[in-house]
């Protein structure tokens, strides 16, 4: 088997970027761009790096590119912060060799404690109720299995896009729908080095709102359920700033508009608490 890492990234040369995360594999890197659409390929350490510069927005958008530009047998998708271990081609295709039953296995990178949302100990199966917390940066796929699925990124969450973060999440459970079995391991392949956040602006009325409308997507019935669960866990975070009634009385909105209703945010805080909602009603449809 081969391996490839897909990399999203923002205005990055690709060659230093290749040098900066340690990339030792195949490599197809998107960076979004202002000036004009182009691409090139060129060989690093005797492997193959594809990077295609796009001035379309949104980091759904950009991992959907790189899906459809790699080749390789097992991909693993990356951002432009994270710095990889020498031998993580090897411990990554270790994994797969050794689960056979495995069609994505999400592995540990090493990331700040006040950033942690996960931690792997042992092998487990990933299910509808815990694929919530993963980054897209700890998932690897065989590929052809998640081309046969048809499962790809949201466009409305992410960097970029209207809804503040939840893509990889969403991109989880839609390969759970999809029949893919997803396991976790402890297996180590990299670290995270720190920089701004490019979705979190702060505590504000659009941070909850946005965590009710992916919790929408994500648990259907159970939204609210899960919603709560969430902020008596991360209260301690926000509640200096923000009120948990607030808080909840936001996610709760999210929950319940869904995106079929176009709410308007100035600087996080929401100024249409009376918006109609758009004509059709939809919702899963745009996801």
């Amino acid at each position: 088997m081969t391996l490839e890492l897909l990399v999203s990234c923002v205005h990055k040369d690709p060659r230093e970027l290749s040098a900066q995360m340690h990339i030792a594999s195949d490599a197809v890197m998107v960076s979004q761009c202002e000036d004009t659409d182009s691409s090139e390929t060129f060989e690093l350490s005797g492997r193959r790096i594809r990077s295609i510069k796009s001035t379309a927005k949104g980091v759904g958008l950009s991992r959907n590119t790189c899906m459809d530009n790699s080749e390789n047998d097992i991909i693993v998708f990356a951002d432009e912060d994270i710095v990889y271990e020498d031998n993580y081609e090897n411990l990554i295709m270790r994994e797969f060799n050794s689960h056979p039953e495995a069609d994505i296995i999400l592995f540990n990178v090493k990331v700040c404690e006040e950033r942690r949302t996960y931690w792997n100990e042992g092998f487990k199966q990933i299910k509808w109720y815990n694929c919530g917390r993963y980054p897209a940066y700890s998932i690897a796929s065989r590929n052809a299995r998640l081309r046969v699925s048809g499962v790809r990124f949201s466009l409305l969450f992410g960097g970029g896009a209207k809804y503040s973060n939840g893509e990889d999440s969403l991109f989880l459970n839609d390969c759970l729908k999809a029949g893919l079995n997803i396991y976790a391991t402890e297996t180590v392949i990299g670290e995270e080095i720190p920089r701004p956040s490019t979705w979190f602006h702060g505590y504000t009325d659009k941070y909850f709102y946005d965590r009710g409308v992916l919790y929408h997507f994500l648990y259907g019935k159970y939204a609210k359920l899960f919603g709560m669960r969430w902020l008596l866990k991360t209260k301690k975070d926000y509640s200096e700033n923000y009120p948990y009634a607030k808080a909840k009385e936001m996610l709760f909105l999210g929950v319940k508009d869904a995106d079929t209703v176009d709410r308007v945010f100035e600087d996080g805080k929401l100024i249409t608490p009376d918006a109609s909602q758009d004509s059709d009603g939809s919702d899963n449809e745009k996801t």
